[in-house]
């Protein structure tokens, strides 16, 4: 099964780039491919961001083989496929892209699970480039530092880039890092509606309340856009570019008489606002939202290296957005 390069035909199986993927009622495209020097060799990067500031969800093809990329002790060069669901997405800057992995445990291919419970919350920038964080769930030992680290060997990978390393040994390590998988097609499903906005006070600026509850009430899916969501994650008061973070909700709630919506958020990673968008030591967390119509964002916050919840909350501008 050839990888992908700008003259080739696609993999037997694989629809060609641009090709409209039918999944039920919800629409899959390609917006971008790039190619493993990740170089773009369809789409835009302009076509990506226009489609994740509608609201888009957002799905990464690779490709890779068994023994370069799980096991390099096998012999096995099967080809695998992979597309994974960045359910968290970020617009920074109105045209930069990165998409995080927010409901995932380490999975060890291809039997089963990793060695400790944790998540992983993998993130992808529109230009490749990839990070990790693991916050462990266990209460193990957690011996290292806080800060940079040594670099971890892998010689034995050569499509394995590593940036840099923070945290090592405690219990939220992470690490940014490029992966020369064969091909990268970020694909969207576009097919999500604006039907309200407002300002950090509940202004709304279009469309209405009412014709997000009406939407809801028919039992609708709903996405919010929150901006501004990680500006306090940023050192010392620094300017964060400007950004929006787009996260599904699950239970939503209307008060008819005061005309108030409000929703409880799947996970969201917050990750300090920068293009690229990166890890680094304490410039990372998670946690649940309830984001309401008048602009309140209620937070509980997880600490990743304590495992400790924080309240607190905080006024924003959101778009949201029904399917």
């Amino acid at each position: 099964m050839a990888a992908l390069t700008p003259l080739a035909a696609p993999a037997a199986g694989v629809p060609p780039a641009g090709t409209r993927i039918t999944e039920g009622t919800n629409h899959w495209r390609e917006a971008m491919v790039l190619d493993q020097k990740r170089q773009v060799i369809s789409g835009t990067n302009e076509a990506l961001a226009a489609a994740i500031r509608r609201g888009a969800d957002l799905r990464v093809y690779t490709e890779f083989r068994h023994n370069e990329h799980v096991d390099p002790k096998s012999t096995n060069r099967e080809l695998i496929r992979e597309v994974t669901d960045f359910r968290v997405t970020y617009l920074l800057d109105d045209r930069w892209v990165a998409g995080v992995i927010n409901l995932r445990q380490p999975i060890s291919l291809p039997d089963g699970f990793g060695p400790r419970p944790s998540m992983s919350f993998f993130l992808y920038n529109q230009n490749g480039d990839q990070a990790i964080a693991r916050p462990f769930l266990d209460g193990g030992p957690t011996p290292g530092k806080m800060g940079p680290a040594p670099l971890d060997d892998h010689a034995d990978m050569p499509k394995y880039h590593q940036l840099d390393a923070w945290d090592t040994g405690t219990n939220a390590p992470s690490s940014n890092f490029v992966y020369e998988f064969e091909t990268y097609r970020f694909m969207v499903c576009d097919d999500w509606q604006e039907v309200c906005a407002h300002d950090a006070g509940g202004r709304v600026v279009s469309g209405s309340v009412e014709a997000l509850a009406d939407e809801f009430s028919r039992g609708r899916e709903v996405k919010v856009a929150i901006g501004g969501l990680c500006d306090d994650v940023a050192p010392g008061g620094a300017a964060a570019p400007a950004h929006e973070v787009f996260v599904h909700c699950g239970s939503c709630y209307y008060y008819t008489e005061q005309k108030r919506f409000m929703a409880a958020s799947h996970p969201a990673v917050r990750v300090r606002p920068a293009i690229p968008l990166r890890y680094e030591s304490k410039g990372w967390d998670f946690g649940w939202l309830m984001p309401r119509s008048d602009g309140h964002v209620a937070r509980w916050l997880l600490d990743p290296y304590t495992l400790k919840f924080n309240r607190s909350d905080r006024r924003h501008a959101m778009r949201w957005f029904v399917r």
